[in-house]
């Protein structure tokens, strides 16, 4: 398998999680099973992740958002998809940026449509604008 599967299975769990909050361990290690040791390392640390700062992601996401749009606004996948895109750019600072980005658009197209891809990519891009160069990143510039 790859890092894009265990991504695919995060955003599937944080998906479910939304809608069936009291059992979220148990939907993050089910939605985890059958994938290799690698990528299951890596789906856990981004599933976990994202839960455990969500609180952090969320008004970050809000921020970049257009005039008129709220995080409520937006479908439960492309929240789980911005979710997960912006804690791998908090936390996952040896990922590309540009990796994240395209894995994010590439995902919200595949999970949402075309429409989607686009939103996600708008967010986003104006989400990196306002970040330093990537070699500079910390957790502290991402949230101011």
């Amino acid at each position: 398998m790859s890092r894009r599967t265990a991504r695919e299975r995060v955003i599937q769990a944080l998906y479910e999680c939304e809608f069936h909050p009291d059992e979220e361990t148990d939907v993050i290690r089910t939605r985890g099973e059958k994938l290799e040791q690698e990528d299951h390392a890596f789906y856990l640390r981004l599933a976990q992740g994202v839960r455990e700062h969500q609180a952090a992601i969320d008004p970050v996401i809000e921020r970049h958002l257009k005039e008129g749009w709220s995080l409520a606004r937006i479908s439960s996948v492309d929240r789980a998809i911005m979710r997960l895109a912006v804690y791998e750019l908090m936390h996952e600072v040896d990922t590309p940026r540009a990796a994240i980005l395209n894995e994010a658009v590439d995902l919200a197209k595949a999970f949402s449509g075309v429409e989607s891809g686009r939103f996600v990519n708008g967010v986003l891009g104006r989400l990196v604008a306002d970040l330093p160069p990537q070699q500079q990143v910390d957790n502290q510039e991402i949230n101011s």
